[in-house]
């Protein structure tokens, strides 16, 4: 659950200087910030049919990529770790290249049939053989990500999306 320092100092500062500390009182952010998905999030995480991929080199050199694939891209191990597979692209492994050298990794979640948003970070890490890549046996590869924390968003701001039917 969340604690006493579950914001950086430039959190901190910047709550400070647009004086935001009073809505992220202690009730808020252990109800806000977790370091796990709650159970209830499980089967909306599992149906997303899409994710966003924050990573980063060990310089701080950030890339963002979309991760498609349909329901069942994700799958929930526990309510500390998930897992995703790697399907071949292009070969340029900027999300894998990242994560070997820096293991912290964003997911940003979103459904815009009801604007439903949830972050998850974490550490990651890439697997080509083993129980984790046993998941996904058809993929190349698997990222298990370690959850550290879980942020789940109003839906305000996120348009409203209709699927075309195929």
């Amino acid at each position: 659950m969340a604690d006493e320092n579950d914001f950086h100092s430039g959190e901190i500062a910047a709550q400070e200087r647009w004086q935001t500390t009073h809505i992220w009182d202690k009730a808020r952010r252990t109800r806000l910030l977790m370091d796990h998905i709650p159970e209830s999030f499980h089967e909306r995480i599992e149906n997303a049919p899409f994710f966003f991929l924050a990573t980063s080199d060990n310089n701080g050199a950030c890339d963002c990529s979309f991760k498609g694939g349909g329901p069942g891209i994700i799958q929930i191990i526990d309510q500390t770790r998930l897992a995703f597979p790697d399907f071949d692209g292009n070969g340029a492994f900027m999300s894998l290249g990242n994560i070997l050298e820096n293991p912290h990794v964003g997911m940003l979640f979103i459904d815009f049939t009801d604007g439903a948003r949830l972050r998850v970070n974490g550490r990651a890490s890439v697997h080509d053989d083993g129980a984790v890549k046993a998941l996904f046996p058809d993929q190349p590869r698997v990222i298990l990500v370690e959850i550290e924390q879980v942020v789940p968003n109003c839906a305000a701001h996120v348009p409203r999306l209709v699927p075309v039917a195929e």
